[in-house]
């Protein structure tokens, strides 16, 4: 019978996957070392001593395409943010890290969007829906999360490239779609803004 053969393939699908993504993310990060840049070669970009990595308008590549459905299972793709600055935030409700910065990133979403900044949150790991629906209740959370519990949309970003290494990350978008910033740390509201502002100041 081939009944059984479609969910043992789909199984080692998802079970392959799962181990790519562990591979490709310091997870012991949520508490990773924060001055990993993970490139090699010439990568364009140059870490700060505060663990924000940057990358000079000219040197700056696009950002993959990001496409999935929110945790409330709402069609989300970033490039309809095109012409904003967007803040992506790696996070699991099950990360300390996470949710020490939680009320940060709620906070400086709000401060910014008058200015053109749009945050996009990437759920990860979350097997149950339902915790990280309640994670961003809890802090209070009210821009869009993309569910990706096995990490697909991760896996997107080229390596050597700024890509989200550990959880939590942040990586910033210009407003032309342009990988311009990356942390693999939790941040506070001030080292969110000194990621941000310089971004909302570009013409």
């Amino acid at each position: 019978m081939s009944h059984g053969r479609v969910p043992r393939r789909r199984s080692t699908l998802l079970a392959a996957t799962a181990v790519a993504v562990t591979g490709a993310l310091t997870l012991s990060a949520c508490g990773a070392d924060d001055n990993k840049t993970g490139g090699g070669g010439d990568t364009h970009f140059v870490t700060g001593s505060a663990g924000i990595s940057t990358v000079a308008a000219s040197e700056r590549p696009a950002a993959p395409k990001l496409t999935g459905t929110t945790l409330d299972g709402e069609p989300l793709d970033v490039a309809d943010y095109r012409g904003k600055v967007v803040v992506l935030n790696v996070w699991g409700s099950w990360c300390g890290p996470c949710r020490a910065e939680a009320k940060h990133f709620a906070k400086v979403s709000r401060e910014t969007a008058d200015d053109g900044v749009q945050f996009i949150g990437i759920n990860t790991r979350d097997v149950q829906k339902d915790a990280a629906v309640a994670f961003e209740k809890d802090w209070d959370i009210t821009y869009p999360s993309f569910y990706d519990p096995i990490g697909k949309l991760l896996l997107r970003f080229p390596q050597g490239t700024l890509n989200p290494q550990a959880i939590p990350s942040t990586i910033v978008l210009d407003r032309n779609g342009k990988i311009a910033a990356r942390t693999l740390q939790a941040l506070d509201a001030e080292k969110l803004h000194t990621m941000i502002d310089p971004l909302i100041a570009e013409k």
